[in-house]
């Protein structure tokens, strides 16, 4: 259950752009207008403020985010642009347009927001209110659609509010948005492929890049997980493999823990880590997918993971985890 919060609403103008960017700093959820939809923001280098807003929205599944920028060179320093990235980032940005492609070595987007892939999803909003608030907070920015999972996403504030009140800390009112529907997704891959349709035309980008986009065809992995919005493929998955619902600890495994560790032979594990030793399933969520990696890097026969509990933010730990118990095929 979200913790109910009292979400103000606020016009744009300066005095909600300096607001929404003290929240976001803060971890605070913030609804703001792009040219799109409204989104939901969070700071995308703030895991724990990603993991309140896959529970703001509800049935919290923790798929690849968009990490909104307000300029090309906050882009690339998350994300590597090949030829393909560079031509259409100059023809349609800022603008509808959504780009895949590999993270930099230091980029400082959450591995909760990426749901631990070596990807970026990056976009350049053109909504003056947007860029204002991502030029003040000074980070990238997470923003799906401000709305209930399976909701229609919203075009005004009120649709926000009808939604998320009491769920998240503010909404800027910037009025009706005016495209009013998701962006258009590529990957910038060899070749580039149309993931996802939405605010640019096919049409726009094909004369761009001089030949067709491709649609990938949907080929989930044994557990379906998308790679960005709009596509299926493989997530990441530790090479070493991972035992669900550990009660003791086999000599030469490490160990995922979550809450108190009395487990037998913990002693002797080749390296613990602690989703959240206080048993917080936020703070869990945040900490998932990094020490996950950690683990990975152990040396260790296996990963034994605690059981965690199945409610709440729970469910996706427990589905990614599941995800990630699913032996390479």
């Amino acid at each position: 259950m979200a913790v109910e919060l009292t979400t103000k609403i606020i016009p744009a103008g300066q005095t909600a752009v300096t607001e929404a960017a003290r929240r976001l700093a803060e971890g605070g959820l913030v609804a703001f207008p792009t040219e799109t939809v409204y989104g939901l923001g969070a700071d995308a280098t703030h895991s724990e403020a990603i993991a309140r807003l896959y529970r703001a929205k509800g049935r919290p599944s923790f798929n690849p985010l968009i990490a909104h920028v307000p300029d090309l060179a906050g882009a690339e320093r998350i994300a590597r642009f090949n030829d393909t990235a560079r031509k259409l980032a100059e023809a349609f940005w800022p603008g509808p347009l959504t780009l895949v492609l590999p993270k930099t070595p230091d980029c400082a987007v959450a591995d909760l927001a990426t749901a631990g892939l070596d990807t970026v999803a990056v976009r350049m909003p053109a909504h003056p209110v947007a860029r204002d608030i991502l030029r003040e907070l000074g980070h990238p920015i997470v923003a799906p659609s401000a709305n209930r999972s399976g909701h229609v996403s919203p075009t005004a504030a009120a649709h926000v509010a009808s939604d998320l009140d009491g769920r998240i800390d503010l909404i800027v009112d910037g009025g009706p948005v005016s495209v009013g529907v998701e962006s258009t997704i590529v990957g910038c891959f060899d070749p580039p492929l149309l993931l996802r349709p939405g605010g640019l035309p096919r049409g726009a980008i094909e004369q761009v890049l001089g030949h067709p986009l491709r649609r990938p065809r949907p080929q989930p992995d044994a557990a379906g997980q998308p790679m960005a919005p709009g596509m299926l493929a493989s997530h990441y998955a530790p090479r070493t493999p991972v035992r669900l619902n550990a009660t003791q600890i086999e000599p030469g495994e490490a160990l995922l823990a979550f809450g108190p560790v009395t487990l037998s032979g913990h002693g002797a594990a080749a390296r613990i880590l602690n989703l959240s030793e206080r048993g917080d399933l936020t703070e869990a969520a945040a900490n998932l997918f990094s020490y996950l990696r950690a683990l990975d890097t152990a040396n260790a026969r296996a990963i034994a993971v605690m059981p965690v509990p199945e409610h709440d933010l729970g469910e996706a730990i427990n589905d990614r985890l599941r995800r990630a118990a699913v032996p390479p095929t």
